[in-house]
C-alpha cells in the first residue's frame, strides 16, 4: 500500500508520498541537480537516464550560453522519456550550517514554483533536494522543503494545485511526513 501524508494549503494539495520521481505522472518533476547541469549520481543521474538524450542536449545548451546553474536557482527542460512533460533543474546548497545553507535551500524551492507558475503547470513532483550527497541533514532539509513551499503557496495566485514531496526512502518519507504535519 502506498503511504501517503497530504494537507491542504490555500488551493494545492500538498502531498509527501514514497515513490520513485522519475515515475511521477505530473506536469514537472524537480531534479537536484549539480551547478554544470551534468546528470551526476542519485536522483539527477536517475533522472537523467529515465528522460533520455533530450534534457542532456538542453542542459548542455543552457550551461553554454548562460554559464554553470548557481545554487538557489532553477532552470527548465524538456520531460523527454518521463512522464512528466517538463524537468526543472534546481540546484541545492552543499550543507555547511543552518545559517549558510538555509537561505539558499528556500531559494532553490521557490526558484522551482516561480518556473512551475511561469509555465503555467498545475501540478509538480520534488525530491529531497540536498538531503543526498549534498549532506543537508535529512529532518532540517524536510522542514525548510515544506515551510518553504507553504510560504509560497499561501503568498498568492498560483497555477499549482498539487505539490508532490516524492520520498525514495521510509526514512525520508518520514522526516517530511513529521514537517508537513508541524506547518
Amino acid at each position: 500500500m502506498e503511504k501517503i501524508t497530504k494537507r491542504r494549503i490555500a488551493k494545492t494539495d500538498l502531498v509527501v508520498l514514497r515513490g520513485d520521481i522519475t515515475t511521477q505522472d505530473t506536469d514537472a518533476i524537480v531534479n537536484a541537480a549539480n551547478s554544470g547541469l551534468r546528470g551526476g549520481g542519485g536522483v539527477d543521474g536517475a533522472i537523467h537516464r529515465a528522460a533520455g538524450p533530450v534534457i542532456d542536449r538542453e542542459c548542455r545548451a543552457y550551461v553554454e550560453e548562460h554559464g554553470k546553474l548557481p545554487p538557489g536557482r532553477a532552470m527548465w527542460t524538456d520531460g523527454g522519456n518521463l512522464p512528466a512533460k517538463y524537468v526543472i533543474h534546481t540546484v541545492g546548497p552543499i550543507y555547511r550550517s543552518d545559517e549558510e545553507s538555509e537561505p539558499v535551500l528556500r531559494s532553490a524551492y521557490r526558484e522551482s514554483l516561480r518556473l512551475a507558475d511561469n509555465l503555467a503547470i498545475t501540478s509538480i513532483s520534488f525530491p529531497a533536494v540536498s538531503a543526498g550527497v549534498y549532506g543537508y541533514p535529512l529532518d532540517k532539509a524536510a522542514r525548510v522543503a515544506v515551510t518553504a513551499v507553504s510560504d509560497c503557496l499561501r503568498q498568492g495566485e498560483s497555477s499549482i494545485r498539487l505539490v508532490q514531496m516524492v520520498c525514495f526512502s521510509e526514512a525520508s518519507y518520514a522526516a517530511f511526513s513529521r514537517a508537513l504535519t508541524a506547518v
